[in-house]
C-alpha cells in the first residue's frame, strides 16, 4: 500500500523540515522527487541522503515567489504527477505590528508562492491522476496569538485548496491541505535560540504541552499523512483540510 511507483513528486521547501520527510518518504515509496530550494545546501544533503538509499531526486534552485523562475523549473522537470506546496515562512506580530513590508513578504512567499507552483503544474497534472497538497495549518482555523500575517496566508491557502478542488475535479486532479500543530523542525530550535537563548528548553516544553497529546508533531508524521493523501488508496479525498494537531483545535479547550 501507499506506493508512488513510477510517480513524479514536487515537493517545495524540500530540503528541510517537514518538507524534507516528504521527500525522503516519496522517494523511498518509489516516487522520483525533484526538490525546490532557495536553500542549496539543504537541497543537496536531501537529494544526497536520497540517492545513497537507492532512490531518486533532484535539486531545482527557484524562489517561488517569481513566477517565471517557477515556470522555467517546471518546464526543466517536465511531467509531474504530485505538487506539495510546502514552502513558506512564519512571521510573529498582531495586526497593528506588522509592518506592510513583513505583510506583503509573507502573502507573497506563502500565497503567491502556492499559486505560481499550482498554475505551473495544473498543465503537467491535468488528465493525469494528479495530486496538490497544499500546507495549511491551524492557524488557518483557530486564533494563534502574535500570528496575524501568517495566519492570514494560511486560510488563503485553506481557500484556495478548496477553490482548485472544485475547478479540476472533471480533469483527474484532486487536492487537500494539510493543518498541522506544532512540529519539531530546524525552524523551531532557530525560533527558540533567537528568542529564548538560555531558556530554550523550558520554551520547548511550554510549546509542546500546548498541545493536548503533550508534544510537537515530529515532520515524519505529517510526511505519512501526506503520502497516503497522494497514493492510489486515497482517490476518493479531494477539497478536504487535514488537521494533525495532537487535538489543538478540538480538546484544547
Amino acid at each position: 500500500m501507499f506506493q508512488l511507483t513510477n510517480k513524479v513528486a514536487v515537493i517545495t521547501g524540500g530540503g528541510s523540515g517537514i518538507g524534507k520527510a516528504m521527500s525522503v518518504l516519496f522517494a523511498k515509496q518509489g516516487a522520483t522527487v525533484h526538490i525546490i530550494e532557495l536553500n542549496q545546501d539543504n537541497a543537496k544533503q536531501t537529494v544526497d541522503e536520497i540517492v545513497a538509499s537507492g532512490g531518486k531526486a533532484f535539486a531545482h534552485s527557484c524562489n517561488v515567489a517569481n513566477q517565471q523562475q517557477v515556470l522555467d523549473t517546471f518546464n526543466a522537470i517536465g511531467n509531474c504527477n504530485i505538487l506539495i506546496n510546502n514552502a513558506g515562512i512564519a512571521h510573529i506580530g498582531k495586526a497593528d505590528t506588522t509592518p506592510e513590508a513583513d505583510f506583503d513578504r509573507v502573502m507573497t512567499v506563502n500565497v503567491k508562492g502556492a499559486y505560481n507552483c499550482i498554475y505551473a503544474a495544473i498543465p503537467k497534472l491535468r488528465n493525469n491522476n494528479g495530486v496538490i497538497i497544499n500546507m495549511a495549518s491551524i492557524a488557518s482555523n483557530v486564533g494563534i496569538a502574535d500570528r496575524f500575517v501568517y495566519s492570514v496566508s494560511k486560510g488563503a491557502i485553506k481557500a484556495m485548496t478548496m477553490s482548485v478542488a472544485r475547478d479540476y475535479i472533471k480533469q483527474d486532479i484532486r487536492c487537500n491541505s494539510i493543518s498541522p500543530a506544532r512540529v519539531h523542525t530546524p525552524f523551531v530550535d532557530g525560533f527558540l535560540t533567537n528568542n529564548y537563548a538560555g531558556n530554550e528548553a523550558e520554551m520547548f516544553e511550554k510549546l509542546s504541552q500546548s498541545q493536548p497529546i503533550g508534544r510537537m508533531a515530529q515532520p515524519q508524521e505529517i510526511a505519512s499523512l501526506a503520502l497516503y493523501l497522494c497514493s492510489q488508496e486515497a482517490s476518493f479525498i479531494t477539497g478536504c483540510d487535514y488537521p494533525i494537531d495532537g487535538g489543538f483545535t478540538t480538546l484544547n479547550n
